[in-house]
C-alpha cells in the first residue's frame, strides 16, 4: 500500500473491541497511513476489551459513548473535536448487536423489545451520528464516512435473524444520507459488505465456524480477512475515492458475486460417498 495516504486526516473510529475486530485493525492501519484519530466504543463494550492498549500504540485517547445517545455523540464530537484540533475527515461506524442472536432467539419467536435495540444499535445509530455531525458542522469538505454492513441485508441467511434488517437499514441510512451530504457538504457515505469475520460479534452467531468454512469454498479469493479490510476502508478515507459515495460496496473475495464454485461441488459429493 503507498505510504501516507491519509496524511494531515483527522477522524473518529467507533468499536475496536480487541485485536480481531476490524474496528481494531483499522486504527493500526490508519496510524500506519498518517492519520490522527481518536477511539470511540461503549463504556460496557470497553470493559470487555482492550482499547486503552490500541489507543496507547496509536497514541491517541478514548471517548466512551454510547453510539444509541444523540447526548453521548455530541459530547464525543466535541471533546474529539478539542483532542484533534479541528474537524473530522473520516468517521468508521463499525457497531453491531442483536439480543436476539446473543440469546439464540429464532426468527419466529424475536422478542420485539429486543428487535428495537438491534435496529438502534446496528443501524439508527449510524444516522444518529450523521444527523449530529451535520448539525455540528464537524465534517469536513469530502470527509468520508463508512459503516460496516453484510450481504444478509440483501440475501436471507437462516441465522442473522433480525441482523438482517438492521443491515438493510442501516444500507439505506447511507444512502439517504450519502444524497443528502453529498449534495451540502461533498460528504462520501457509504458500506461496506465484509466477508465473514472471526470477530467477536460475529463468532457469536450459531454456526459460524461452518459458513465460514462455506464462504472460503464458494469465493473465488477466499474470504478476506479483517486487516485487509481495514485496508479497504483506509483506502475510502483517502482522497483516491473521491467520487465513491451511496454504495455498498462488498469486500468479500468474489462471494457476493459467485453462484458455485469446483470446491463446493467436490465437497458435496465428498459427503455423499
Amino acid at each position: 500500500m503507498p505510504e501516507n495516504l491519509l496524511k494531515g486526516k483527522k477522524g473518529i473510529i467507533t468499536g475496536a473491541l480487541d485485536e480481531n475486530s476490524i474496528a481494531w485493525h483499522t486504527a493500526l492501519k490508519a496510524k500506519e497511513q498518517g492519520a490522527k484519530f481518536v477511539l470511540t466504543n461503549a463504556p460496557i463494550a470497553m470493559r470487555m476489551g482492550a482499547i486503552q492498549d490500541l489507543a496507547d500504540e496509536c497514541g491517541t485517547i478514548v471517548i466512551p459513548a454510547d453510539a444509541t445517545s444523540v447526548e453521548d455523540i455530541e459530547k464525543l464530537y466535541d471533546e474529539a473535536k478539542e483532542y484533534l484540533g479541528g474537524n473530522f475527515d473520516f468517521l468508521l461506524h463499525s457497531i453491531g448487536m442483536s439480543p436476539n442472536v446473543r440469546k439464540g432467539r429464532s426468527y419466529g419467536d424475536l422478542n420485539y423489545d429486543w428487535v428495537q435495540k438491534s435496529y438502534d444499535v446496528s443501524a439508527v445509530s449510524f444516522h444518529k451520528m450523521l444527523q449530529v455531525a451535520e448539525k455540528k458542522d464537524v465534517l469536513n469538505e469530502w470527509a468520508s464516512v463508512i459503516a460496516l454492513s453484510y450481504i444478509a441485508a440483501e440475501r436471507a441467511f437462516p441465522f442473522y435473524s433480525d441482523m438482517s434488517e438492521a443491515k438493510a437499514i442501516l444500507e439505506s441510512i447511507a444512502r439517504n444520507y450519502g444524497l443528502r451530504y453529498g449534495k451540502n457538504k461533498n460528504v462520501r457515505v457509504n458500506t461496506i459488505s465484509q466477508s465473514p469475520t472471526k470477530t467477536v460479534a460475529g463468532s457469536g452467531i450459531g454456526g459460524f465456524d461452518d459458513f465460514f468454512d462455506f464462504a472460503a469454498l464458494a469465493s473465488p479469493l477466499g474470504n478476506a480477512s479483517a486487516e485487509s479490510c481495514a485496508e479497504y476502508i483506509v483506502t475510502m478515507f483517502s482522497d483516491f475515492t473521491r467520487m465513491v459515495t451511496m454504495q455498498n460496496l462488498f469486500h468479500d473475495g468474489g462471494y457476493s458475486t459467485t453462484g458455485i464454485t469446483q470446491e463446493l461441488i467436490d465437497a458435496y459429493v465428498a459427503s455423499k460417498k
